[in-house]
Parts: C-alpha cells; sequence; structure tokens
C-alpha cells in the first residue's frame, strides 16, 4: 500500500509546490519559501536501494524491479479534507480533486521502484500555455477559428518515467561505392562507373540513451520532444513531484533494451556514414554493432502534455518542461491550401501559355 505525502507550509499550514521560476518549495497562499533539501528527510523512508543495473551486451539485468501488477485502482484519502484520491495502479503523484492539495504515493516510488534521478520542471503552466499559442500562430495554413478560438480541453505536468542506458559500442560497417566518370570525343559518349569496397570501424561510448518507460506516452511524441539536457539532473526526491502528475514505469529495464539497441544502431551507423565521403553513391553492405558494459538508471522527467478539442477531433502536444521544445499535429485550412495553389496557377498561367504557343498549340 501506498501512503500518501502532502508538503504543508510550517507557517501558514497551506500545501506547498515546487515552483519553477525558483526551484524551491513555495507557498501559494504567504509565499514562504523552502530549499527542497531542507524536505529531504521526508524521503528517509523510502529504500534508497542502489537502482543503477549492470547488463552483459544488453542482455540481462542482475536486478529486476517489480510490483503488484493486481494493484489496479486504488482509492486514497486526502488528509487535508478527506475527500477520495482515485488513482491507477501507475500514478505516482498527482491531486486532490476536491481541495487541490498536492499528494505523492510515496509507497510507488520507495525500494526498487525508486528513481536514481529527476529532472526539475524549468517551464510553469502559463509558459506551456504561451509556447502553444506562439506555436499554432507559426502556423500559416492553421485555420484562422482554430487560431482565434482555440481553448485547451486539459492542461498537465507529468514527470514522464525514462530509463537511461549508457554503453560503450564496438561498431564496423562495409559499404559498395561507386564513382562515375563521363567523357566524350567526336564518335562516341563514355561512362566509367569504378566500384569500391569501403570499410569503416570505430569505438564509441553512449550516456543517458533514454526510452520512454510508460506505455501511456506515445514513444514517437517522446523523442520528438528531445533532448533532455542530462546537466540539470538531480538526485530523486519526491517534493519535486509536488504540484506535478507523476508515473511510476509500466514499461521495465529489459522490455526496454530493444528501443535503446536500436537507437545506439542508427547512431552508429550514421556517425560512420558521414566519414565516407568522395563517391557518387554509397550503399551499406553490412553492418555489426557490440555493446558493452551497459548500465541502466531509472530517472523522471518534466513533461507538459496539451490536449485541444477542433471539431470534435482530440489534438495532442507535447512540451519539454526543461528546454521548451513543442510538439504536434496542426490542422490545416482547406481553404488556404486552396488559395496557395491558386495563386500557383496564376503565376504559372503565362508560362503554361507562351509554351502551348510555341509548340502551335495555341
Amino acid at each position: 500500500m501506498s501512503d500518501l505525502l502532502e508538503y504543508k507550509c510550517p507557517n501558514c499550514g497551506g500545501a506547498l509546490e515546487f515552483d519553477t521560476a525558483t526551484q524551491k518549495m513555495k507557498c501559494p497562499y504567504c509565499d514562504s519559501e523552502f530549499d527542497v533539501e531542507t524536505l529531504k528527510s521526508l524521503d528517509e523512508g523510502l529504500n534508497t536501494v542502489n537502482q543503477t543495473d549492470r547488463f552483459d551486451e544488453w542482455s540481462s539485468a542482475s536486478g529486476e524491479q517489480t510490483w503488484d501488477e493486481n494493484e489496479g485502482m486504488s482509492v486514497f484519502v486526502c488528509k487535508s479534507c478527506g475527500g477520495e484520491i482515485v488513482g491507477d495502479e501507475n500514478t505516482a503523484a498527482t491531486s486532490c480533486p476536491y481541495c487541490g492539495n498536492p499528494v505523492v504515493m510515496s509507497g510507488r516510488l520507495s525500494g526498487d521502484l525508486k528513481p536514481d534521478f529527476v529532472i526539475p520542471f524549468k517551464l510553469d503552466k502559463k509558459a506551456a500555455k504561451e509556447a502553444l499559442k506562439q506555436y499554432v500562430g507559426k502556423k500559416k495554413f492553421a485555420p484562422n477559428t482554430f487560431k482565434s478560438e482555440n481553448r485547451l480541453d486539459e492542461i498537465k505536468g507529468i514527470y514522464v518515467p525514462f530509463w537511461l542506458f549508457d554503453s560503450d559500442v564496438q561498431a564496423s560497417v562495409s559499404y559498395d561505392a561507386t564513382r562515375t566518370r563521363t567523357w566524350s570525343d567526336s564518335k562516341y559518349n563514355y561512362t566509367e562507373t569504378s566500384h569500391f569496397d569501403v570499410f569503416r570501424a570505430g569505438n564509441m561510448s553512449f550516456a543517458n540513451i533514454p526510452v520512454d518507460g510508460s506505455s501511456n506516452m506515445p514513444d514517437d511524441l517522446m523523442e520528438s520532444i528531445e533532448p533532455f539536457n542530462f546537466g540539470d539532473a538531480v538526485d530523486f526526491q519526491t517534493a519535486y513531484l509536488a504540484g506535478y502528475l507523476a508515473d511510476k514505469y509500466d514499461v521495465n529495464m529489459e522490455q526496454s533494451f530493444p528501443r535503446a539497441n536500436e537507437r545506439v544502431k542508427v547512431s552508429c551507423e550514421d556517425t560512420l556514414r558521414n566519414t565516407v565521403s568522395g563517391f557518387d553513391t554509397v550503399t551499406t553492405k553490412n553492418s555489426f554493432v557490440q555493446t558493452s558494459n551497459g548500465v541502466a538508471k531509472y530517472a523522471l522527467y518534466p513533461v507538459w502534455i496539451l490536449n485541444t478539442i477542433y471539431k470534435g477531433e482530440k489534438l495532442t502536444f507535447g512540451l519539454n518542461g526543461q528546454t521548451g521544445k513543442l510538439v504536434g499535429n496542426v490542422p490545416v485550412s482547406k481553404a488556404k491550401l486552396a488559395g496557395l495553389f491558386a495563386g500557383i496557377s496564376v503565376v504559372a498561367t503565362p508560362i503554361i501559355f507562351a509554351v502551348a504557343r510555341f509548340f502551335g498549340i495555341f
């Protein structure tokens, strides 16, 4: 069972929340501020098991992390107002729907489930809304009604679980490359194609390759808002979660290996390919990537999810809560597109007419 953690202001009893501007805990009622480190004692009940798991060649883990798969939906009682807080099996932080007090389900972040690191939110809700407004405003073919009447249906700041992989890599790639030379004389045109076997190999090291550990978050959306700057990561404390939502992972480390492998492989192949130049064509024949000294860490990364409804369709945007990078699909105005093609036709018509006159069509 998960215990609820609430952060109360010692001056007025108000609910403390993590403030992105000051990077401190702040009371919205009396404006008192507290360093996150001063609340570290509240996390002493969390088991500080070393969360770093090592594996050989990305294939095995020494410490598999588990939780009760039958946990399902859980009901908690708010310590402030007595209201019921309902969360699913992965909810690790939320707020009371009645009084708004932020709460943390400490049992879902303890022991083997305790993250190693967290990147605190740098951007607040106001900044997220402004980012979306600017993003949509730059889309020339977005419907005017969407720009002017767009209303957010939902906005939520979520700490998303990520597995971070480190590894040393030995990679080699062989290519079939060609170089073409042409010339002519008074009678013939000549083409000479020379073929070359090209080989590249090298040793590389990767650090903090992120793989989304939540099945609720689309992988393509999470990867689109990368990169996150791990230099801002701090040792995990539950206080950073106050005022935000947070999920624990439901895609474990072993299930994340294939995606980590694929990201390493693509990066290695791109790096080696960029060293091959001076040819007209280059085709990959064989590729070999071997990892070693693998290390996995567990971290929570800040993400704003912004949902809006337009003509009955739900549109989801993702915002990196650290860097402000935003991605999402904006609807396109058919009228504006039609106007674009009409403009192209007007410009092209005189040219088409002149060509037709030349060939005697008109």
